[in-house]
């Protein structure tokens, strides 16, 4: 009776320690979900920041450029000739 008694007692430590080690994992689960949500979105901000940068970069190599550099004159021409196919595929999307 007595082993039964310290087999039951040893069943119950383990079983709270389980429950114990369980919360705690669901808790820090929740954490880094909540640290993987927010490098998430930090990512994303990051993207279109980096993004937004280059499209300036690109504008201000047009502009120098335009401006007299011989070194981009090139890009320059082919950037302009591409904007313009682009305006002129907008204006006949916007004609259909």
């Amino acid at each position: 009776m007595g082993n039964t008694l310290e087999a039951v007692h040893l069943l119950e430590v383990t079983l709270k320690n389980l429950l114990s080690n369980y919360d705690f994992l669901i808790k820090e689960n929740q954490i880094l979900l909540q640290n993987n949500s927010k490098l998430q979105h930090q990512l994303l901000e990051n993207q279109q920041i980096l993004e937004n940068r280059k499209k300036e970069y690109d504008l201000l190599k047009i502009a120098k450029a335009i401006e007299g550099s011989s070194t981009d004159k090139k890009d320059t021409k082919l950037k302009i000739n591409e904007l313009i196919r682009d305006i002129d595929r907008c204006i006949i999307q916007l004609q259909e």
